[in-house]
């Protein structure tokens, strides 16, 4: 439950402003957190802010952290908590990415508002499922952003005194073991913090006694009867140095959200200023930046040297595959050769087969064409053509008798034609057709 650890300690560095909006002034501390302890630097309270001119306060606020050396520093501010409310959601066995949605579900069940009339935010508070939304009426958190953005006070968070002193708890040192219940007089009244295994984190602000508030502690945080009521101030970290004027009695709560914006990255933020309009000037949000720049950087380096040795190995492992597959790639090769000679002679023998038929296809066609009163002397067959000569009636129709045939075509006198006793004698030769 106490979310502290020793490591968590040692990372404590930073500084905050935190900025309590009471009921007439604001008041401003200005604190340095190190794993050795807080110191606060400075503090102020700026008078009667909602009478006065912006610019005029504001350049009262400018001058107090000018003074200081922090004037680039953006400010937490802790809005009234009688305009803030609190409440816990038990939402168990729900995945980190899923409880924004599911938070989301609820909200409109949390608040007495109209409808897209709330500004809510949200942290997670214990291990088992709790969870604490804090709800305000958008109009005054507008209000309260024209206010500060007239006077020139920068702004990173606003929030309510839950959330700051849950994280100011835990940055130093470890809260108490047991369940607490805590009061203390604020700007705004008085105004009850505990935690309990039952209740991880409560806050509100009360009208009345302290009695009254113990006991409403006491019942809400399910604690026993017994359980005394702690002073607030003192469970906070007590600052190591701190101007004369400073009490941390009647300053608990900018202290304690001073505390909280220093270390921003311990703290687990409860932001209901949108997030266009955050602020933000810490130096400290450069480093992740220089970080993952110098991790690329040496990533690049050593990619450019690891390249070449591994292309270098590549190659080498790479030419020896290539040479113990050499003699089996040879071997393809020349079974290939093989088999394409084999295929080359079987077509040939193939064609060997077919040619008695193809010559005597032709004969039959010569015959059938070539019919009395021509007579052949000679016929001399081959695979490309047929030379005839012999002698018939009319040889000026020969070419185009033996080229009508499906055998021959190109058909054509090879000498003058003659007359002799009989009819005309004749040497003609013709291409053949498919006799390859």
């Amino acid at each position: 439950m106490t979310g502290y650890s020793e490591f968590r300690r040692r990372l404590a560095f930073g500084t905050g402003i935190g900025i309590e909006i009471g009921g007439a002034d604001l008041n401003v501390v200005i604190a340095r957190v190190r794993p050795s302890g807080a110191r606060v630097l400075g503090a102020a309270t700026i008078a009667r802010f909602r009478e006065r001119p912006a610019g005029e306060w504001g350049a009262e606020y400018s001058g107090f952290l000018r003074a200081h050396g922090f004037e680039h520093l953006p400010a937490t501010v802790l809005a009234p908590r009688s305009e803030v409310i609190a409440r816990s959601l038990y939402l168990p066995g729900i995945a980190e990415r899923d409880l924004a949605a599911a938070v989301a579900l609820q909200v409109d069940s949390l608040h007495p508002y109209g409808e897209d009339d709330a500004a809510y935010s949200w942290i997670r508070t214990g291990a088992a499922g709790h969870i604490t939304v804090a709800l305000m009426r958008r109009t005054a958190l507008d209000e309260y952003t024209r206010l500060f953005g007239a006077a020139g006070v920068r702004v990173g968070q606003v929030t309510f005194s839950g959330a700051v002193l849950r994280a100011a708890l835990r940055l130093l040192a470890p809260p108490p073991a047991e369940g607490f219940v805590a009061l203390a007089e604020t700007a705004n009244g008085l105004e009850i913090y505990g935690e309990s295994e039952a209740r991880p984190l409560f806050s509100a602000a009360f009208e009345g006694s302290a009695e009254r508030a113990h006991a409403l502690g006491i019942a809400e945080l399910r604690l026993p009867a017994q359980t005394p009521a702690a002073v607030l101030a003192k469970l906070l970290p007590q600052p190591k140095a701190a101007p004369q004027n400073f009490d941390v009695h009647a300053l608990a709560m900018p202290y304690a959200a001073a505390l909280a914006g220093a270390c921003p990255l311990l703290a687990r933020p409860l932001n209901l200023l949108p997030a266009e309009l955050r602020a933000s000037a810490s130096r400290m949000r450069y480093v992740p930046t220089f970080a993952l720049t110098a991790a690329l950087a040496l990533s690049f380096a050593a990619l450019a040297l690891i390249r070449p040795v591994e292309d270098s190995k590549y190659k080498g492992a790479l030419a020896r595959e290539i040479a113990r597959l050499e003699p089996e790639a040879q071997k393809a090769a020349i079974l290939d050769r093989a088999i394409e000679r084999t295929r080359a002679r079987s077509k040939q023998i193939d064609a060997f087969r077919r040619r008695p038929k193809v010559d005597m296809d032709a004969l039959l066609e010569l015959t059938k064409t070539l019919q009395p009163p021509t007579y052949l002397e000679q016929l001399d067959l081959s695979r490309t053509r047929v030379v005839l000569s012999g002698t018939t009636q009319q040889a000026s129709e020969l070419p185009k008798l033996i080229d009508s045939t499906s055998q021959f075509n190109g058909s054509e006198f090879t000498m003058p034609l003659a007359r002799r006793t009989g009819g005309e004698a004749f040497r003609l030769q013709a291409k053949r057709e498919g006799a390859e």
